[in-house]
Order: C-alpha cells, then structure tokens, then sequence
C-alpha cells in the first residue's frame, strides 16, 4: 500500500497540471508502483491467496486504463508504455 511521501512523488512525477492527481498517467503510475510491490511481497510470501487476487485485480485495472490511454491518446499511451516497459 502507498503512503505519504511515496504517493505525492509520484503523482508529481506523471501528473499533466499542477493539481491533477486523477489522470490516467498518475493511476496507472500508481498501481504500477502497488503491483512492484505487492509482486515482492508476494515471492516471499508464496501462499498469500488474498494478496494475490488483489494483485490481479490491480493488474486488471492497470490494464483498463492503459486500454482507455490507447483509445483517447495515442501518444500519451505510447509514451507511458515506453516508461514503464509494458505492451
């Protein structure tokens, strides 16, 4: 779970004006980091069912907003993608 600190960077770090915190470059940013995280967790922790499932869950809507990204703003898609190596 993101807290404080870790979360303000990181909403500054992909946010498009000075007080967007809702895009989905900011959302997909922020379950990026929750998913590395919980991905951790988890090979430490191989029999976490329920920690599990809320990783797929999260997976599942990191990759809703990606579809949403590709559909309204290519560009923005493509560049996020690049950043965070994924498809």
């Amino acid at each position: 779970m993101l807290k404080g600190k870790k979360k303000e960077k990181i909403v500054k770090g992909h946010q498009i004006h000075e007080r967007d915190t809702g895009s989905p470059e900011v959302q997909i940013a922020l379950l990026t980091k929750s998913i590395e995280e919980l991905s951790s967790h988890l090979k430490k922790h191989k029999k976490a069912n329920h920690s599990s499932r809320g990783l797929i869950q999260m997976v599942a809507d990191r990759r809703t907003h990606m579809k949403y990204l590709q559909k309204k703003h290519k560009d923005r898609y493509q560049a996020l993608a690049k950043k965070f190596n994924l498809k």
